[in-house]
């Protein structure tokens, strides 16, 4: 999973990334990078580093990225791998100018793409399967650079929300099915672009729209040109897990506040899965929302059981005995008053692998409390993802391999209950329809990679 943003036709364009990229900070954790393009588009810049967006970047690092038109990404590094030769944008010379390009998303043609591009002469300079798109671009035999896009992104597969400049020109595309979000809006004249509402709202920009799956637009300063649309393989299928957990809260996507979403699937999985208990406590901060509607509809206490410590970053010193626990214990801190001798209903988002789920178990034992009931505000997660969502292997789902009873046993809990994926899919009928193949098994496009043996990275670019 990654973020991505871009502004077109705004003075001082790639602070307003920078800030951007630090709203859309949940979406990724290893490297950060910005492309500015000056006035004229004949020269492009690139800052990118490895870490956070602070740490990427100090206080002269924009000084000399001028020019009204930027992009920049954010990344977490599953598909490639980390380092910062996988970062993006990326930026190469093409024959139209310079060529910028920030992906969310997965190619599931990826790996046959570039060995056909390999046998016909390409060098690749990175291991992500975006830089696939750039040779596609270059090599394109069609006249103009918009036929010349349309003709790469018409060969691809998978999910991709796109950014590019070529020029002093924005890019920004969706895939046919709209697995990842992209919003538009507009500020002081000129255009934003980005992962999520959030990243508009710290600019004060105004939300236009989110663009739709297939769409293809051309962005000149303040001006939108809608390009001929990629040709649908079936119906859109934007990712519900992004609801589930991964966009921010106060963001909205297709037309769906994240928090209202996650508050209905915490009321629907209070009326399938009840439990007694004294207080309702949340595993912070992605299942808040869904904690507090279980408590609405079940008229059971919500309670700040657990405390998340923020600035928990990357630690190089773990104890040999425990790990696992170590790194819970980190994160996570008991408020014994609120748990010390109570029935505690835990709502959680989701449970993938179930190892952090397994210490939290234990640190709320250890803080008293008297019964711990296990509720997951979305489905058995069984099946990796293939479209830009971080998911192990089939092997490493913990649902692939337990049944709910054998999972209740390993995490220690007196009981577990999953929402089911009917009532999931109902709370967001409005949004829908959805992808939710990592709960269903049933993927919405052709898995070409992986149809061919070859192994295909469950990440974002």
């Amino acid at each position: 999973m990654c973020g991505i943003a871009a502004v077109s036709g705004v003075p001082e364009a790639a602070k307003l990334v920078f800030l951007s990229l630090y709203s859309l900070q949940h979406r990724g954790q290893e490297a950060a990078g910005i492309v500015s393009v000056d006035g004229a588009g004949v020269r492009s810049r690139v800052h990118k580093g490895t870490g956070l967006v602070s740490d990427a970047f100090d206080g002269t690092d924009l000084e000399d990225m001028e020019g009204d038109l930027a992009v920049g990404h954010i990344r977490y590094s599953t598909a490639g791998g980390a380092g910062l030769h996988n970062a993006q944008p990326l930026l190469v010379r093409y024959s139209e100018g310079d060529l910028s390009l920030a992906h969310n998303g997965n190619l599931t043609n990826a790996h046959e793409l570039r060995s056909r591009l390999v046998g016909e002469g390409a060098l690749f300079q990175s291991t992500i399967d975006s830089e696939v798109i750039v040779h596609l671009i270059a090599r394109s035999r069609r006249e103009g650079v918009d036929a010349q896009i349309d003709d790469a992104l018409s060969q691809l597969q998978g999910a991709f929300s796109l950014l590019l400049t070529v020029g002093d020109t924005l890019y920004a595309a969706r895939d046919p099915h709209g697995f990842r979000p992209l919003v538009l809006g507009i500020k002081d004249g000129g255009v934003v672009v980005a992962s999520e509402t959030c990243a508009l709202e710290i600019l004060g920009a105004q939300y236009l729209r989110d663009i739709a799956p297939g769409e293809v637009l051309r962005i000149h300063g303040g001006e939108i040109t809608a390009l001929r649309p990629l040709v649908p393989n079936g119906p859109p299928a934007p990712c519900v897990f992004e609801l589930v957990y991964f966009a921010r809260p106060d963001s909205k996507l297709w037309g769906q506040s994240v928090d209202r979403a996650r508050r209905s699937f915490g009321r629907q999985l209070a009326l399938e899965q009840p439990a007694e208990a004294d207080c309702v406590i949340s595993v912070p901060d992605s299942a808040n929302s869904a904690a507090l509607g279980f408590s609405e509809a079940s008229g059971i206490p919500f309670e700040l059981g657990l405390i998340r410590n923020h600035y928990v970053g990357r630690t190089f010193i773990e104890p040999s005995q425990a790990g696992r626990d170590f790194k819970v214990r980190l994160k996570y801190s008991p408020v014994r008053e609120v748990l010390a001798g109570k029935r505690v209903v835990v709502i959680d988002d989701s449970l993938v692998r179930g190892t952090t789920s397994q210490g939290l178990v234990a640190l709320l034992r250890e803080a008293g409390a008297k019964e711990v009931h296990f509720r997951l505000a979305s489905p058995p997660v069984r099946n990796p993802c293939y479209y830009g969502i971080d998911m192990p292997t089939r092997g490493e789902l913990i649902a692939s391999r337990m049944s709910t009873d054998e999972i209740r046993e390993h995490l220690g809990v007196d009981s577990l209950g999953y929402l089911s994926l009917e009532g999931m899919l109902e709370s967001v009928e409005e949004a829908g329809p959805f992808c939710a193949a990592c709960f269903s098994g049933e993927y919405p496009t052709p898995l070409a990679d992986v149809d061919r043996g070859y192994a295909v990275a469950t990440g974002c670019d």
